[in-house]
């Protein structure tokens, strides 16, 4: 039989909170995270607002850590920590050969190379700190967070754009399925908020330019929307085996029962029209998890409030799920954070998994007039609903796509 792979654990750094449970209660509550950006110079440019993550407390991390590190590795490291310690896990001499981290960035530490190009220009070779090199590569968050916590299976950086949380979560589910571990910490980060990110992202049409109300400028599925919002953030589970998990007698949230991944293989950032590809990564993973389209209840939609992806995302559900799309609950918790690229997918799982447990779906704000109106996109107000299964899409420039589908334990 297929080992079967567990939820134990959830973290979460996100610009409307630092901690899953704030994040949660805040997604409930309405709260947008978007706001005029406080920490970047956007003298000049045409984008001004987005998700910060500002004043996270990193006491608890080496102060040298700190000091030689990337902002989005604190923010790792900090979900890390939360989502370890909700799985009441120890990772001692014998299971750090077991355990492996799997943690994509879609940016990577940006920050630490913006300010080390600076340091250049200003002061030449002796302003560049000796770990600059180590620490500016993409895959730097994944190997602090397999560092800190001893973590010796394998240590893999994933990067498929927007899809990249997802996309990790999926690839780690995998290595315990096959044998390959036991645990993994896995899940996304990112924190691209720098002058030239906003300034790329923004000449490339992709956000939103309602710089007079930052609230209102993320609005998936809504027709008056015009762009995503760029947001920093992290997302970490740990997923176990379930023998693993019951054998140390450990709560489990959800089982992780399904991925599909494939590639659109179109266009360097448009998705393809009828969103063919994303209904058969969807198909796949309901597939992976033995349900059909009818037993799930909710779906946490990739809904960026750019203009192709929300009209695709819409006739990819229509498709998979048929009649049933119009009595599904389909939210975006997009419109409330941002878009939080690499670690959107994984946080937009354990929203996902929240609503098994609470039978609450958090909604779509600043969907005032639905593309399609008989759909539910859960606007504005939370709603309750049964919820057993649940999917979570994530879609990424260059035609990845990721779902991951969960469900209910049955212990």
């Amino acid at each position: 039989m297929t080992r079967k792979v567990v939820v134990t654990g959830r973290g979460v750094v996100s610009p409307i909170g630092h901690d899953w449970q704030t994040t949660w209660e805040n997604l409930i509550k309405g709260v947008s995270g978007i706001r005029a950006l406080g920490t970047v110079d956007v003298s000049g440019l045409p984008v001004r607002i987005g998700g910060e993550v500002v004043g996270l407390d990193v006491t608890e991390l080496p102060l040298k850590l700190v000091r030689r590190t990337d902002s989005s590795v604190h923010i790792a490291l900090v979900a890390a920590r939360e989502a370890v310690r909700d799985a009441g896990l120890e990772i001692g001499p014998d299971l750090a050969p077991r355990t492996a981290v799997v943690l994509g960035s879609a940016g990577g530490p940006t920050k630490l190379s913006a300010a080390a190009t600076a340091a250049l220009a200003d002061r030449g070779a002796k302003g560049l700190s000796p770990y600059y090199f180590p620490g500016s590569s993409v895959d730097s968050a994944a190997s602090e967070v397999a560092l800190y916590f001893g973590a010796q299976a394998a240590s893999i950086c994933m990067v498929t754009a927007c899809a990249t949380g997802a996309t990790s979560i999926g690839e780690a589910m995998k290595l315990i399925i096959d044998g390959d571990a036991d645990v993994v910490i896995a899940g996304g980060v990112d924190d691209t908020m720098t002058r030239l990110d906003i300034t790329g992202a923004a000449m490339s049409r992709a956000l939103s330019r309602r710089n007079d109300d930052p609230a209102a400028a993320c609005r998936p599925f809504d027709r008056d929307r015009d762009g995503f919002v760029m947001s920093a953030g992290g997302g970490v589970v740990v997923l176990e085996g379930a023998d693993h998990a019951l054998g140390r007698g450990a709560r489990i949230h959800a089982e992780l029962a399904g991925y599909g991944t494939t590639t659109d293989a179109f266009h360097i950032t448009a998705p393809q029209p009828e969103g063919l590809s994303a209904q058969r990564a969807m198909r796949i993973a309901l597939g992976k998890a033995g349900l059909s389209p009818s037993e799930i209840d909710y779906v946490n939609a990739h809904g960026t409030s750019t203009k192709l992806n929300d009209t695709t995302e819409i006739r990819a559900l229509r498709g998979v799920f048929g009649e049933r799309a119009t009595h599904l609950p389909v939210s975006s918790i997009k419109s409330m954070t941002g878009h939080m690229l690499g670690a959107a997918g994984a946080v937009e799982l354990i929203t996902a998994i929240e609503t098994i447990h609470t039978g609450v779906v958090p909604p779509t704000i600043n969907c005032h007039v639905p593309e399609d109106p008989e759909m539910n996109f859960v606007p504005h107000l939370p709603q309750r609903h049964e919820v057993n299964a649940v999917m979570s899409n994530s879609f990424g420039f260059g035609g990845h796509n990721a779902v991951l589908v969960a469900r209910r334990w049955a212990a």
